[in-house]
């Protein structure tokens, strides 16, 4: 059988000169309207004309009451629905605002004001599912709901026409923006305050998907499968978007928290490739028997750093390649990633093409600095709270994306920890994640989570939170000292937990690990510790407010993230 490489070609900048729905009717008409190309969590199998006459006809009915350019919110899991409402909104000239439907009712009302969504698009089955009766009651007050069954029912003889129509004569019926317009609207995870909007063009979006299919190898008998939430960049672009424009099969599932189900569908779809996080890649490599995963030939990885101790179980239980690379929303999100054949553990690969980056120095980090980013994938800019509708452009078309990093002799790129996830003690910056390595390494089959706060003496001490349930400093000391790591990145105190908290994407919710250090160390205060902690603890109960307990986590999707 010949097998058709479509990636792994020379990056193409004039293919990404369109409209995202443009690029879907393009790929209609290359691989064939009756081709089935997006398979649904209920195994429903839909073509590019289904999905393209669906768009014409729920897009009909959407855009009563809005106007070409407005945004109006999706909240929807993965799957069918939620690629239907996209190029629905698309196909008429709104702007879907993805949202996150796991951040709560405060976050997302903040975020609807924001991006001046006055209308969300969601499902019934969906909200009993879930259990979202009371967010969307409090969505509501605010929002007009409207649920997909009801729209879907009452479809008049216009909207049906319109899907009728559209397919045939697309240019009669859909919009025409250009390609530097907003395509989507994303938003921060709210970790360091509400969140903010992140405006990404038609271009940015079809950019990275030419970028991707330039970075690696990909086959016309690729199946890709996409368990990742469309709220989350990674999930939209490389999840849902990437195949449809490249046509390659991709199997949708609703949410990655169903192990065993994920493991199986793979196994039954044959799929090729599995995209995940690290923490869900572990969770399905331990659900699957021997051979399940078996026709996965690369695992894509991202939105956390990869740990050896994954990569071992997969190689050895599954025989599977594991990529790992690194985006930010604010970069449609991929900006660089391993390579079939390049692919160097412990970085994230080289830099997309087209892209340009500089490293801006930081005090007390040697070999390294922040690294800021300009490219064609890189946003038009942020939407803020205190100015909501209003695109903030970036300065000159650069993005800091407070990730230090550094880059050896052949351009591979290693994340070194968000500069927010830095401690200073004693004068010297450790990072937080070199700690949560070592206590990978020691523990592997345990989650860790540290934070930083305020020390009396030396600054800043780390707290490490963890799984394991035996942990010892002691032991971690041993570890650090046998391996040559500095005893500043062993953690003053180590706290055992059930579960280290994280976010709808599968990152580690630090927003969520600072409160607990706070918490902790104002605990200690008021049951008169130590003379010291005490101390500490009441400098954090004083210096403690609304803002400073939402921070520690990642603006946009920043970490390690791959295509």
């Amino acid at each position: 059988m010949s097998v058709t490489a479509i990636g792994g070609a020379d990056f193409d900048l004039s293919r990404a000169q369109a409209s995202v729905f443009g690029a879907l009717l393009h790929a209609r008409s290359r691989f064939g309207g009756s081709r089935e190309i997006l398979v649904d969590g209920d195994e429903r199998k839909l073509t590019y004309d289904e999905i393209v006459r669906a768009s014409f006809a729920l897009g009909n009915a959407l855009r009563n009451g809005t106007r070409k350019g407005d945004a109006v919110g999706v909240l929807l899991p993965t799957g069918a629905g939620a690629v239907i409402a996209f190029f629905a909104l698309q196909a008429y000239g709104r702007v879907p605002a993805m949202l996150n439907f796991t951040a709560g009712a405060r976050s997302l009302l903040s975020a609807c004001r924001t991006a001046k969504v006055k209308r969300i698009v969601t499902a019934r089955r969906f909200i009993e599912l879930g259990k979202l009766e009371g967010l969307i009651a409090e969505l509501g007050a605010e929002m007009e709901i409207i649920l997909l069954e009801d729209v879907r029912e009452n479809l008049s003889l216009f909207d049906k026409a319109a899907g009728a129509i559209g397919p045939f004569a697309p240019w009669l019926v859909r919009a025409h923006p250009s390609p530097e317009d907003t395509g989507v609207i994303l938003f921060t995870s709210g970790t360091e305050g509400d969140p903010k909007g992140v405006v990404l063009s038609h271009l940015n979006l079809l950019a990275n998907v030419e970028q991707v299919r330039a970075h690696i190898v990909l086959t016309q008998d690729d199946i890709v499968f996409n368990p990742l939430p469309t709220f989350h960049c990674f999930g939209l672009t490389v999840g849902a978007l990437m195949p449809l424009f490249l046509g390659l099969r991709a199997i949708m599932h609703p949410t990655p928290l169903h192990a065993r189900t994920i493991v199986e569908r793979v196994r039954d779809a044959k799929a090729t490739i599995l995209l995940a996080t690290d923490t869900f890649m572990s969770q399905y490599a331990r659900a699957g028997d021997q051979g399940d995963l078996n026709s996965v030939r690369l695992a894509v990885c991202g939105a956390e750093r990869v740990r050896d101790e994954t990569r071992q179980l997969v190689r050895r239980k599954y025989n599977i390649e594991i990529l790992e690379g690194y985006g930010v929303t604010e970069a449609a999100p991929v900006i660089a990633a391993n390579q079939v054949g390049a692919n160097r553990p412990g970085t994230v690969g080289r830099l997309m093409a087209g892209m340009r980056y500089r490293l801006e120095p930081v005090e007390g980090i040697a070999n390294g600095g922040k690294l800021i980013v300009q490219g064609p994938n890189v946003m038009r800019g942020y939407l803020r709270p205190d100015a909501p509708g209003e695109v903030i452009p970036l300065h000159d078309g650069w993005h800091d994306t407070g990730d230090i990093v550094s880059v050896d002799e052949d351009g591979y790129i290693a994340i070194r920890g968000r500069i927010r996830r830095f401690a200073k003690i004693g004068g010297e910056m450790v990072s937080l994640a070199v700690v949560e390595n070592c206590a990978s390494s020691l523990w592997p089959d345990d989650q860790h989570a540290a934070a930083a706060i305020p020390d009396g003496r030396k600054g800043e001490q780390i707290i490490l939170f963890t799984t394991h349930q035996q942990a010892s400093r002691d032991d971690l000391l041993g570890w650090a000292k046998n391996h040559g790591v500095t005893e500043l990145s062993v953690p003053r105190r180590i706290i055992p937990v059930s579960a280290i908290p994280v976010l709808g994407t599968g990152k580690t919710d630090y927003g969520h690990v600072q409160k607990l250090a706070a918490a902790l160390i104002i605990e200690v205060a008021s049951h008169g510790g130590p003379a010291e902690e005490t101390a500490t603890a009441l400098e954090m109960r004083d210096t403690l407010t609304p803002q400073a307990s939402e921070s520690g986590g990642a603006e946009g999707s920043s970490g390690s993230q791959s295509p």
